[in-house]
């Protein structure tokens, strides 16, 4: 966590964007500027805490800003899990009566639920991770998936050698849409003859149904598999590590944390695609105890806000990969690239590559 990761914060329903400089977040001051009687929590989606992906990197933050600050574990800063949908409301409210400053709600599976108790609670101050909602008591934070998503696809279209790649999809969603038309781009722009298997599990939780698709994926000769499917995920990897064990050479490209130690001790992990939910959890929270809350605002975080990108673990990337990741990356933050995030988008940016 070296580097300052901007704030893109967009007036919501307005054209209008302006940059907010928030500090260098990652050097958080022991006992800094957060107020001394400053709390702030979270509330998982059916995920958990630690889902290895976006519910444990929120947290990871939440966590490091709390230390950072001299919170108290379970009183200056905590976490209430979410085993189904019907806890998300009820565990927001209970947040809200025990009287912190900020919740957040993590997923946007929790949107109409952070929609419905902030008009509910109008001094309540929520934000949420991966969804906009209407509320000026509500701070919306995006990111700019479909972006990071290229930079890997890239990878997965220069060092396929099968010439067949697969992504696979939590809950077929605006969202989840996003990583895989960019993952698909960036494939076709650096193989264009590859082809990409896509499906959804309609869940994020379970491991049993990615590790199904992926033995069908890697059967149907796939050797390299992206997944934005958060717990449903780790049955890719199992699946890897499975075949790997047999001599297969087949590889899982991660999603939302570096994800290598997951693809470990078969070292299946080729890259992953980081989002940095930790580092915005950390930076609404820093500017909430500062007395500056981006309710009713998107704060948005993509390339040029070092809030999507590849993982820093890159031992099995090639190096020639690696030189494509920058190149492209420069081209996308100066506006030369716009990567797709629909279905109509990715078919008009397969054709302009023709």
């Amino acid at each position: 966590m070296k580097k300052k990761l901007g704030l893109m914060v967009t007036a919501m329903l307005t054209a209008g964007t302006i940059l907010a400089g928030c500090g260098n977040s990652d050097e958080g001051k022991s006992g800094g500027d957060a107020k001394k009687d400053f709390k702030v929590a979270m509330v998982t989606d059916t995920g958990g805490v630690d889902d290895k992906s976006f519910n444990q990197s929120a947290w990871e933050g939440l966590t490091k800003f709390g230390k950072d600050n001299s919170l108290e574990e379970s009183k200056g800063y905590k976490y209430l899990q979410s085993t189904a949908q019907s806890d998300y409301k009820p565990n927001l409210n209970s947040l809200i009566r025990q009287k912190y400053d900020l919740v957040f709600g993590i997923g946007f599976l929790m949107g109409t639920d952070v929609e419905t108790v902030a008009k509910q609670q109008p001094d309540a101050k929520l934000a949420i991770v991966d969804m906009v909602v209407k509320g000026d008591n509500v701070a919306n934070i995006t990111f700019s998936e479909h972006e990071g998503s290229f930079l890997v696809g890239l990878i997965a279209g220069m060092q396929t050698t099968s010439n067949k790649v697969g992504f696979v999809g939590g809950v077929n969603s605006e969202l989840i849409k996003k990583f895989e038309n960019g993952f698909k781009a960036g494939v076709k722009t650096a193989n264009p003859d590859a082809e990409i298997l896509v499906q959804y599990a309609e869940d994020f939780n379970k491991a049993e149904k990615g590790q199904q698709i992926a033995n069908t994926f890697y059967e149907q000769g796939a050797d390299i598999i992206y997944h934005a499917a958060g717990g449903t995920g780790m049955g890719v990897f199992t699946e890897a590590k499975n075949r790997k064990k047999n001599g297969e050479d087949v590889w899982v490209i991660g999603v939302d944390r570096d994800q290598h130690e997951e693809g470990m001790p078969e070292n299946v992990t080729l890259t992953s695609m980081v989002k940095r939910v930790d580092q915005a959890v950390y930076e609404v929270s820093e500017q909430t105890a500062a007395g500056k809350f981006p309710g009713g605002k998107i704060v948005e975080f993509g390339l040029k806000q070092d809030g999507v990108g590849i993982a820093p673990t890159q031992d099995n990337v090639e190096k020639d990969a690696l030189k494509s990741v920058e190149d492209y990356k420069k081209k996308i933050i100066d506006g030369e690239v716009k990567v797709p995030k629909t279905d109509a988008e990715f078919e008009e940016f397969v054709k302009n590559l023709k």
